[in-house]
């Protein structure tokens, strides 16, 4: 059950505030908890806290941060029954998804523990030439220094802990900003944290006004920021970050290629998973549909049958797949999106009817290449269906984006399987699944508009540490 209220993490320490925020079911819309609301004062002391526990932080022996990353990951297990439930009611998150992204939550953690003892370094020699005869060198890691993370609302439990554990693995300290629809799992893993002997000052979790969180950006003292979220937020942010390093997963409108050698059973199996999970609300859902004409007539029959037949309701239903969009306004302007593609000359397979936050999930052909539905991120349950009959042009209409985060390629072909890893213009390349697959400690992140940096647990350590080199020279012999 969730708590009446919740405290904010300001240094370690819980803490109530003067103001609140409540957070509301977002089956039901009714209001269930409160959460304390940072001001933009307390924002500063925590980017204070962490600058004071930056040496702390980067002198805490590997064995105890890895100690206190396993430490998380027993509470997590501990208390996972209570993480699912409060993913379901906070984010609307089907329960079956719930349990998924607890796991990922506690492999993430797992995966930050193993890498905190595995921060290696380099013997470099320097003597290539003459000048440099006596002289070798090594090269370790250290960590950056104090971190902003802001975390997006559809995986308030994973994306929050692609940010956590690597900067514990990698000694930084951080403040995290949660996203204010969602922020009670950050809050619950500030919880877990407090239960350790992390220096104080280590970390903070703070529920925010967008304003307030200000000193995150422009703060000298933050070296890093990782933002998950909007395109338009990211980019203005690493605008205004100055010197700092930016790392940014900004989301796409993913593509998967079905060609004319495809199991289709078992594609229209991983196209429902990749198109409608979570409702959609991922950025690597599977959005755009190539199909080879070979093909195109029976996966496009056998897709439709399997939308229809998916379940919509109350997301604590063991049996419902469809839960509600984040808020209305979401559901509002993705109805309005597929009202435009239809109007615009587009064929609705089925769904599509909206009932206050809840989209019935959506299948669409002919979706002209202007409608928003096919330049755009839809971030919900909404997939659109094309045809091709040459590889290569397929692979040309996928960049055909300024999104490129990950591509899904069902193919027998090996060697039209490596064609589309080296020509498309996108940060992971799946082959023989969609694009919303992702396993937590692989590198993950895109190109063009959907960001830059990469996230998976040691692929995140590289940016929250810097290489420091030590030179030494041996003097002559006399």
């Amino acid at each position: 059950m969730l708590k009446s209220n919740y405290p904010l993490y300001l240094a370690n320490q819980a803490l109530e505030a003067p103001q609140s925020l409540v957070v509301t079911d977002k089956y039901s819309g009714q209001p269930v908890t409160r959460v304390a609301l940072a001001d933009r004062d307390m924002v500063e002391r925590a980017v204070a806290a962490a600058a004071g526990a930056a040496r702390a932080m980067a002198e805490l022996p590997a064995y105890r941060r890895q100690a206190i990353l396993e430490h998380c990951v027993r509470r997590f297990e501990q208390r996972a029954d209570e993480l699912a439930e409060s993913l379901c009611i906070e984010a609307g998150k089907p329960i079956r998804d719930a349990r998924g992204e607890v796991g990922r939550l506690i492999d993430t953690f797992k995966f930050a523990a193993g890498e905190a003892v595995r921060l290696e370094g380099q013997y470099l020699p320097l003597d290539i030439s003459a000048r440099a005869a006596g002289y070798w060198s090594v090269v370790k890691r250290v960590p950056i220094g104090p971190c902003a993370f802001i975390s997006p609302f559809n995986f308030p439990l994973n994306l929050a802990a692609h940010k956590i554990a690597p900067a514990i693995a990698a000694g930084c300290p951080f403040v995290l900003k949660p996203a204010s629809a969602t922020p009670i799992g950050a809050l619950v893993i500030g919880e877990v944290l407090a239960e350790t002997d992390l220096p104080e000052g280590a970390f903070s979790i703070l529920p925010c006004r967008v304003a307030d969180a200000e000193p995150l950006i422009s703060d000298e003292r933050i070296r890093l920021i990782s933002f998950t979220g909007s395109p338009a937020v990211g980019w203005d942010i690493k605008a205004r970050a100055g010197r700092k390093q930016v790392i940014l997963e900004l989301g796409g409108n993913a593509a998967c290629i079905v060609d004319a050698d495809t199991d289709l059973d078992d594609a229209v199996s991983r196209l429902i998973i990749g198109g409608y999970y979570q409702s959609g609300q991922s950025c690597i859902s599977v959005q755009r549909i190539l199909v080879h004409d070979a093909v195109y007539e029976a996966l496009r029959d056998k897709l439709r049958a399997a939308v229809e037949a998916l379940v919509c309701g109350d997301p604590r239903d063991e049996d419902t797949f469809i839960g509600p969009l984040i808020d209305e306004a979401a559901a509002r302007r993705l109805a309005g999106w597929i009202d435009e593609a239809v109007a615009g000359g587009a064929r609705l397979l089925c769904g599509g009817q909206r009932h206050g936050a809840m989209l019935s999930p959506a299948l669409l052909e002919q979706v002209p290449e202007d409608c928003a539905l096919s330049r755009e991120e839809a971030f919900g349950p909404v997939a659109m269906l094309s045809r091709f009959s040459d590889f290569d042009a397929a692979l040309e209409t996928v960049n055909d984006s300024r999104y490129g985060l990950q591509a899904g390629v069902f193919t027998r072909d090996l060697y039209k399987a490596q064609r589309a890893w080296d020509r498309l213009e996108v940060g992971g390349v799946v082959i023989g699944d969609v694009p919303s697959f992702r396993v937590d400690h692989m590198p993950y992140g895109g190109v063009k508009e959907s960001g830059l940096g990469r996230e998976g647990v040691a692929y995140a350590i590289e940016h929250l540490t810097e290489p420091r080199l030590l030179v030494v020279r041996t003097p002559p012999r006399g």
